[in-house]
């Protein structure tokens, strides 16, 4: 209610008044009452209230509640659900001439986008920004349709932590993507831990064999016949690009890399096998019968 907007206070001659402002995808917004900034990655609704989660410069992801309490561009706002839109699918087409999705599944014909759908209590889990900016790109429609969230692990040493936290249960599963679970890896030890827990089987592990989801991009797409094998130690992204004569000093070079190699990938043709099939197991798993 705007009789509780936290932006109204002190004499009524200087309050200012939040304007209606429906929300987009991209919209850098302040939380006045925590103070937390991020941009807008999702809207969901869930308990019956319209959520938007934002995500900061670390990465780090938090919810609020649609409504009164934002400031945008240093002016207070009352933040609005999206305004609907017709889905028109741009993707190849099948043999049989219906649209696909990036992923390779058909495309819903006329789902509306922007309107908020309820998301699912199920959730899914990958473990840093590459990781959630290519799983987007590729199966964005598939999870969005769904109603599946994607969320950050900012490292799979915060698994255990994050999982106890989320506490999954038979109607409310977790699945982790994690990159080089392989046998014998730290990767490997820490999905063991977890699926040991209390309720560790509503939750699948599953990941791909390389250090890097970079690696999980074909080579070939960026004019390689195979990805630098880059020596223990050293730091598989700066090592890379090293490696390939790229710029590599700094974060913004690294930065710079990725979205020269993100903009090589256009559907799922462009990854390996490896990381096609887990992705697929765990929106299987998260959206099963009797999931929530």
């Amino acid at each position: 209610m705007l009789s509780a907007d936290p932006h109204r206070v002190g004499p009524a001659a200087v309050r200012p008044q939040s304007a209606p402002l429906r929300v987009s995808r991209g919209l850098v917004v302040e939380d006045r009452q925590t103070g937390f900034v991020g941009a807008v990655v999702a809207v969901e609704k869930s308990g019956g209230q319209h959520l938007v989660v934002l995500e900061d410069r670390h990465g780090t992801r938090r919810a609020f509640p649609l409504g009164p309490g934002f400031w945008v561009e240093g002016r207070p706002v009352l933040l609005e659900p999206p305004a609907p839109a017709r889905r028109r699918p741009t993707g190849p087409r099948s043999a049989s001439g219906r649209r696909l999705t990036a992923s390779g599944s058909y495309a819903v014909e006329g789902e509306e986008t922007g309107a908020a759908k309820v998301a699912r209590a199920s959730r899914i889990w990958v473990e840093g920004r590459h990781d959630a900016e290519l799983v987007e790109k590729v199966w964005g429609d598939d999870l969005r349709h769904e109603g599946v969230v994607v969320l950050l692990l900012e490292g799979v040493d915060n698994l255990a932590r994050v999982m106890a936290e989320f506490a999954p249960s038979p109607t409310r599963r977790a699945g982790v993507l994690v990159d080089h679970l392989v046998a014998g890896s730290k990767e490997s030890r820490i999905a063991q831990e977890v699926a040991a827990m209390p309720g560790g089987n509503n939750i699948l592990v599953l990941g791909h064999p390389y250090v890097d989801v970079w690696q999980a991009v074909r080579p070939e797409r960026l004019g390689l016949r195979a990805w630098p094998q880059v020596p223990h130690g050293t730091d598989i992204k700066h090592g890379t690009l090293e490696a390939l004569g790229w710029p590599h000093d700094s974060q913004a070079d690294v930065a710079h890399a990725w979205k020269r190699i993100l903009g090589r990938v256009h559907s799922y043709k462009d990854l390996e096998p490896s990381l096609l099939g887990r992705m697929e197991e765990l929106i299987d798993f998260v959206t099963a019968p009797g999931t929530r």
